[in-house]
């Protein structure tokens, strides 16, 4: 039976528009989901778009538009990044869908009929940025006494009828939970931090509202919408058919891997797990929080007009440039800087250079030397078998790297065969074996055709558009591309297309023009 592999990104919030923090999660978990299904897997990739709430019901107001043509609008331009970055979802879900309804409100009751829910008041401090409450010893005071929730967001003080969730009645279970699941969490210090939180004491959570309608309706008390995370969160489930747990997408649950931003990894580590509990559900496997980016060193910030819309980004340096960049540049999980001369820097020496020169090279010699045709295997040398050897481990450890989430790690793992490819080459030279020993020369470039064969099939998942180009000029078939097919070489003589360059050096559009 074939492995099911489910992985999501959050659901983005719709008050504003995509920038490149939702584009770096949509681009991690595509390419956790696009190594996997390469890796023989069974793969359902969500992604989609988080639309109740009373922010968005006020940016629908500011915008001057009924919600819900607000949200169709957001929603669809949520959709637009993700096209345009190639993520390869499988569903893309909406909490304004009558499926999602259908299974929040039936998540509710279940979790209610277990006796997790009751109705109460709340009183206390609610931050409308952050659609949360906080409690007083949260709360972040400012130099000139106005608190503040620990995330910088204005709080106010809010009374109102509330139903409750009971989560401090499974705080130890929790607990329990992360200990017997020491993988739940990541990286380590996003587990470190939310087992301190618990640790420190849960309390009850308010779960429903009723000083604004833009939500879904509480079963049974329409009077009262549920809180925007009870709602939220159950998209993982009604994307696969719940209540339904017979549908055929619920042999997916539970999910191996929650690709979320750092500051939404308590709701996915804590309430989100709790709520599963309390509905006799399986929680999740693991919980991944990727870091923030920063301009330029900058925060992102309307006000200070650097927010980059990912597809600008794309349009300036092209876009697998852009996905390895952004996967590259720091170790996934920890904060990291967009700074446009790194960028320019990684594509012109690791992908043009390194990368690029070693296939363009490689790739030239062979349609010049060889007839265009891919030469047979030969007997190796040893510095043949040592090249070979390396590259045929890369699956394996391409393997263990994502399967931590390593994401950053994997790539370095493939660097390492890259560098050691161009010093074989410059060792073996066959361009002057060319003139003394041709047979030689046409072994050194089957090994290095081997080599670059691995690379871009490992890599496909990093940048899928430019591996296939380079894959293509390799010779390797559609049929030849998963990690399966790497057991099985070539055979040789296959012709070969005209070599054509993979990775042109990123020039300035002022210097390319002086």
């Amino acid at each position: 039976m074939t492995a099911r592999f489910y992985v999501t990104t959050p659901i983005y919030y719709v008050n504003g528009a995509p920038h490149i923090g939702h584009a770096y999660t949509s681009i991690a978990a595509d390419v956790i989901a696009r190594f996997h299904r390469l890796d023989g897997q069974e793969v359902l990739f969500l992604t989609g778009t988080d639309e109740h709430g009373q922010k968005v019901e006020q940016a629908a107001q500011a915008a001057g538009m009924e919600t819900q043509a607000f949200t169709d609008r957001i929603a669809a331009d949520f959709r637009s990044m993700a096209d345009a970055m190639n993520i390869s979802y499988d569903d893309f879900i909406r909490t304004t869908e009558p499926r999602h309804k259908r299974a929040a409100q039936a998540l509710w009751e279940q979790v209610a009929a277990n006796g997790y829910i009751y109705l109460d008041a709340y009183e206390g401090w609610y931050a409308l940025r952050d659609e949360s409450f906080y409690g007083e010893e949260e709360l972040v005071i400012r130099p000139d006494g106005t608190k503040v929730a620990p995330t910088g967001a204005p709080v106010e003080w809010v009374r109102e009828p509330s139903y409750f969730f009971r989560l401090s009645a499974l705080e130890e279970r929790l607990l329990a939970f992360y200990e017997a699941h020491p993988h739940f969490i990541g990286p380590e210090a996003r587990r470190r931090e939310i087992t301190s939180f618990v640790k420190g004491g849960l309390r009850d959570l308010s779960i429903s509202r009723t000083s604004f309608k833009w939500g879904i309706p509480v079963p049974n008390d329409p009077g009262h919408v549920m809180y925007v995370w009870f709602d939220a969160l159950t998209n993982y489930l009604s994307a696969l058919g719940y209540p339904d747990m017979t549908a055929p997408k619920m042999a997916f649950w539970p999910a191996n891997v929650h690709v979320v931003g750092k500051d939404i990894i308590r709701f996915h580590a804590v309430y989100w797990p709790a709520f599963l509990m309390a509905a006799g559900i399986e929680p999740p496997v693991s919980v991944m929080s990727n870091g923030w980016w920063t301009i330029e060193g900058e925060k992102m910030s309307k006000s200070l007009g650097n927010v980059i819309d990912p597809r600008d980004l794309v349009g300036a340096f092209g876009l697998d440039p852009v996905r390895f960049f952004l996967l590259r540049e720091v170790p996934f999980g920890g904060d990291s800087d967009l700074n446009r001369r790194s960028l320019v820097n990684r594509l012109n020496g690791e992908l043009a250079n390194d990368l690029g020169n070693l296939a363009q090279r490689t790739l030239t010699l062979i349609a010049r030397n060889c007839d265009g045709t891919l030469p047979d295997r030969a007997a190796a040398t040893e510095d043949d078998a040592a090249l070979l050897a390396q590259a045929s481990l890369l699956p394996d450890l391409l393997r263990g790297q994502i399967g931590r989430f390593a994401l950053t790690d994997g790539l370095e793992e493939v660097w390492k065969l890259v560098r050691a490819c161009n010093a074989y080459i410059d060792r073996q030279a066959p361009w002057t074996l060319r003139k003394t020993d041709q047979a030689r020369m046409a072994a050194v470039l089957r090994v290095l055709h081997d080599a670059l064969r691995v690379i871009g099939t490992v890599l496909q998942p990093y940048m899928p558009e430019t591996m296939g180009r380079m894959l293509d000029q390799l010779g390797v078939q559609a049929g030849e591309r998963d990690f399966a097919a790497l057991a099985t070489a070539l055979p040789g003589g296959r012709a070969l297309p005209a070599p054509q360059g993979v990775f042109p050096r990123y020039v300035a559009p002022e210097a390319a023009t002086s």
